[in-house]
């Protein structure tokens, strides 16, 4: 194992440590990890992570399951159209996008390029909701109203981008969660983690059939990553989670600019 490789897993240990400090978040790294670290192709790596973050998320769920935390009905709600759109984008929409889209002079727009310069965008959205982090934590009890039409789009929209991306998407879930269903904050954080694992989960299975998985070494980097997720849980007993969210979100935001300079200047 060279000196990358070892930063690789170390990275895999994070990405569980952040979900397991902030409940969220830590799936954005995934990608850059396995793409810059370990060297993988953009589109393999996408459908990795969709695993990774599927099984992390779960082992999250179960915390909060057992805890009475997951509204159930919710979670179907949402999941339903969610875990369509990501199995559809995976099996069906990836593998359609051409290997080069354009090229402006000497520069090539590639299918990878595209993936990655999406991803930081995504990258970017996501920094700016950790930083500026103005949810309104109440935990009071409300009636739990749905809106259908709109939980059904915004579970569609959700399934589209953790398809392309392969980010648990926790960031556009939980404010839909509190807005469209009136969950209490607490409710919508362990709720998400419940829909994030079912589409993550789904839709790498439409990457099964086209993609060559290496099974032994993504076991490998999920199992380390889900440590990371319990040392995350007990680091957060001593750690403010709020100021760390938008330390985070500082990180990721730089990460998402520094994707970009890499990808357009290669």
């Amino acid at each position: 194992m060279d000196i990358q490789q070892l930063f690789g897993y170390l990275g895999a240990l994070l990405i569980g440590v952040v979900l397991g400090l902030i409940g969220g978040g830590g799936s954005i790294l995934t990608v850059p990890i396995l793409v810059y670290l370990m060297v993988i192709n953009p589109v393999t790596a996408t459908a990795y992570s969709l695993f990774i973050v599927g099984v992390s998320a779960l082992v999250g769920a179960i915390r909060n399951i057992q805890k009475g935390l997951v509204d159930f009905k919710t979670a179907i709600v949402f999941a339903i159209p969610a875990f369509i759109a990501v199995y559809a984008t995976r099996k069906y929409l990836v593998p359609a996008i051409p290997e080069e889209l354009f090229n402006i002079g000497t520069f090539v727009m590639t299918k990878n390029i595209a993936i990655m310069l999406f991803f930081a965008f995504i990258m970017l959205i996501a920094s700016i909701s950790m930083i500026r982090n103005k949810r309104n934590d109440s935990e009071e009890e409300t009636v739990i109203s749905y809106n259908f039409p709109l939980i059904i789009i915004e579970g569609f929209v959700v399934g589209v981008l953790t398809g392309i991306v392969g980010a648990g998407g926790g960031f556009l879930i939980i404010p839909a969660l509190v807005l469209l269903a009136k969950l209490p904050i607490k409710k919508a954080i362990a709720t998400s983690l419940l829909i994030i694992a079912i589409k993550s989960l789904i839709g790498f299975l439409g990457d099964v059939e086209n993609l060559e998985i290496d099974w032994a070494f993504l076991l490998k980097f999920t199992a380390i990553s889900v440590i990371g997720i319990f040392l995350g849980i007990y680091l957060s007993k001593f750690i403010n989670g709020k100021n760390l969210k938008k330390g985070f979100g500082w990180f990721v935001l730089l990460m998402g600019i520094y994707i970009i300079c890499k990808e357009l200047t290669m």
